[in-house]
């Protein structure tokens, strides 16, 4: 476990609101939320369905994925990557193909997570860690560009939403202990010098992130029931109130950036959620745009 000296959350006094409304429904329990070139992309795990939604509400199934999709994102030249939680492969669409981008079955011995994708094509992939306690810690699996990949950062407990800055760092999501991790990304796309940045007060979960321009990241906190910003300090900035329901992952997208796309949902059995389709993604303008990355 990483533990430096912990920035307080309770240096700034954090606004706080609702969501301006919703922008999607229908999905049964939704992951790996990503704005790219006026649309959303979002998973619909118990679906099996990777969704491409417009402004206009029109959607449509990009990708039918075996085991269960979740992260998502893109590589330079436009193809889309979607992580497989149980098959524990990378799956990578080309026009209208679907083939293995990287299998990790041989790193990774629990169901994969969330993922992000640098501009350059490198990923970063978390997982589970474990499927029985006792409980233990893992790593997030590096995937370069050419598919190859090799587990890069360790001692993470329950690594889930991930996002690199401007500045290149790669910020991840402890959901176990509430808590964002960073790491200095090499040239080479490796992960190094592990602190902290911040963590959330006792009782959250730190589930999808998003990264802005100023270096701030959003998380979803499905315990808490809201969206939080911690800035570049490790403090609390702003705080979306998603009530009754779990904020569950972000992403920051819209014309100028400067829409958080939130998805929300009970949790519970998959099944069950999957069968009332109560899922949705709510919308909030807020003053910082998104990064490159998200």
């Amino acid at each position: 476990m990483i533990i430096p000296t912990v920035p307080s959350l309770s240096d700034v006094t954090p606004s706080v609101r609702r969501t301006d409304g919703v922008f999607f429904t229908g999905l049964g329990f939704a992951e790996g939320i990503r704005w790219r070139e006026g649309m959303v992309y979002v998973s619909d795990i118990p679906a099996g369905t990777v969704h491409r939604i417009g402004a206009d509400g029109s959607d449509e199934i990009v990708a039918e994925i075996p085991g269960s999709p979740s992260g998502l994102g893109f590589l330079p030249d436009g193809d889309l990557l979607v992580v497989s939680m149980r098959e524990r492969v990378v799956y990578r669409r080309s026009g209208t193909q679907l083939h293995v981008h990287a299998d990790l079955g041989h790193l990774v011995g629990s169901r994969l997570n969330d993922m992000v994708v640098a501009p350059d094509g490198h990923a970063y992939v978390s997982s589970f860690g474990y499927e029985e306690p006792p409980r233990r810690s893992t790593s997030v699996v590096h995937v370069r560009p050419d598919g190859s990949a090799e587990m890069a950062v360790g001692d993470l407990w329950r690594p889930n939403g991930l996002a690199i800055t401007p500045d290149r760092r790669l910020v991840v999501a402890e959901t176990r202990i509430h808590q964002l991790s960073e790491f200095t990304l090499r040239a080479d796309g490796t992960p190094v010098e592990p602190r902290v940045l911040a963590r959330l007060p006792k009782g959250s979960w730190a589930d999808g992130i998003t990264a802005d321009v100023e270096g701030g990241v959003w998380v979803a906190d499905p315990k808490g029931l809201r969206c939080v910003r911690v800035n570049r300090q490790g403090q609390l900035t702003d705080v979306i109130d998603t009530s009754p329901l779990s904020s569950i992952t972000c992403a920051l997208g819209g014309p100028d950036k400067r829409t958080l796309y939130i998805v929300v949902s009970e949790l519970g059995d998959p099944s069950a959620l999957l069968a009332r389709r109560q899922a949705r993604i709510e919308h909030v303008e807020v003053a910082v745009p998104g990064a490159d990355s998200p």
